[in-house]
This record gives C-alpha cells, structure tokens and sequence, in this order.
C-alpha cells in the first residue's frame, strides 16, 4: 500500500497526512514499484462524487477502509479530487513501465451489514469498472478489491454486479464477512462468505488475522470443509461462474475442484 508510505512521510515531514501531495503519492508508488513488486493496492474509487453519496445516505460505521479513510480525509481538507483518479493516466504510465498489477482498492467497503450494498459502495463500483477497461487500454493488468460486510442474501448480488460492470476482472473479496458479532473469527466469517462467493464467481478471498501461520491454516481448512458441501449443492452453477480467461483463483479452490470431480464420478 504505497499510500501508507506517502502518509508516513507527510506525518514526519510536514505533521498531517492530509499534507502529502500528489506528487508525494506517486513518487512512493514508483518507489515501490522499482523495489519489484508484483501489485499495488490503490484506491482510485474514492472520488468527491462518491464521497457526496456518502454524505447523502449516511452509515452506521462511515469509512472503515484505512486507505479510503487516508483519502477521503485529504479530499475534503484540500478541496480536491483524489490525485489516483484526478491522474489515473500517471498511474497507469508507472505500473505498464514496471509491469505491476493494480488492485483497486474498495476504500467504500461497508463495515457492517446494515451498509452493504449502499450508494457509496456501488458508486465507487461504477467509477472502478470505468477504471478497469482503461487499464486494460493501456496494457495494464487489473483485479477489483471487493466489500467487506455483506449479509449471506446480497453476496451473489455483489459478485454478479461486480462481474457486470468491471467486465469480468478478477474479484478479489475481503472475505466476505457474514456477521458484525465475529470479530477475532475471521477465519470462520469470511470462510463462509468466501465459499458462497467463489460459488458465484468471485476469484480471490482475503480476510484479517493474527499474523502467524495457525490463523492462515485454519482459515485453508475451514473454506474447503465450507465449500464442498456448497459446491455439491450448486454443481450445475460451478462451471458458468468464472468466464475471464486470465483470472488466478485462491489456492484453496483447486483441491475443492478436485473433490466435485470424485462425486461427479461417483
């Protein structure tokens, strides 16, 4: 998250991240890019338009993404559009010289499921999916990072919309998290928001721990106990759910793969 760099900067050099300029924020993009990289998170979606939607509907927890809050602060004290897609072009320009994916960041990401889905959330979405196609112009490769929050009844709604507007790009899901009272439970909330996702077509699952490597295997161990039983329920939906040619899947969906062909053959 080159932002966090750039914010850090700002904090020693000038007392606030709200301080850093636009030229501080890709200048540690390409630094991190030079260091080799493969992907950089970037929150290019968190723009004034979204913002004002924000403010029009209201939420329970605002802003809960760090990088989208880092932006969002600095867009309402400078007065500006957020530099990442004010000068999307520059970005883009860094990351085809260095060969560096984007992950664009879900800075609108509902924190709690009574803000899933809500017009901050989906407006940000529309400006990701206009993103997408010009990083793919550009020769850029490209993943969408996707909510945090969802209720098990509005996953498939997420992933299909996603899927819709960013064309196919692989989505990468921050678990999703089923409830608001697991915290600590990553590994079990977001395995089965993972396993309902990746049934719909979602391409990559994340969620936070402590970090060590106990958390990492049950978190493995749980999504596939999860996904097998709802993957033999949904079979006929497993072939059609993922239709990009170059989407890279999480590790934890092959051995499951594997598994629906033994009950196939049985």
């Amino acid at each position: 998250m080159p932002l966090y760099q750039a914010a850090i900067k700002a904090i020693k050099e000038s007392g606030a991240i709200v301080k850093m300029s636009a030229d501080d924020i890709f200048s540690a993009i390409e630094d991190h890019c030079k260091d080799g990289v493969d992907f950089i998170t970037v929150h290019c979606g968190v723009t004034r338009s979204a913002i004002a939607r924000l403010k029009e509907q209201g939420r329970i927890t605002d802003v809960v993404s760090r990088g989208g809050a880092f932006t969002v602060g600095w867009i309402l004290h400078n007065e500006q559009e957020n530099p990442l897609y004010q000068y999307y072009n520059r970005l883009l320009e860094i990351a085809h010289r260095y060969d560096v994916t984007l992950s664009l960041g879900d800075g609108m990401r509902p924190g709690c499921l009574a803000d899933a889905t809500d017009h901050a959330q989906v407006e940000e979405l529309l400006i990701l999916g206009e993103l997408v196609q010009r990083a793919w112009k550009a020769g850029v490769q490209v993943m969408v990072e996707g909510p945090g929050h969802i209720p098990l009844n509005q996953i498939e709604t997420n992933v299909k919309l996603q899927k819709s507007i960013c064309k196919g790009a692989p989505f990468y899901v921050l678990g999703p998290l089923v409830t608001d009272i697991g915290a600590g439970y990553d590994h079990i909330t977001g395995a089965i928001g993972g396993a309902i996702a990746a049934m719909y077509g979602a391409d990559s699952s994340a969620t936070l721990h402590l970090p060590n490597t106990s958390p990492c295997r049950m978190l493995k161990t749980s999504a596939k106990v999860l996904l097998l039983p709802v993957s033999r329920a949904m079979l006929p939906i497993l072939p059609r759910a993922s239709k990009a040619p170059w989407i890279g899947i999480s590790k934890w969906r092959t051995p499951a793969k594997h598994w629906i062909g033994k009950h196939r053959q049985n």
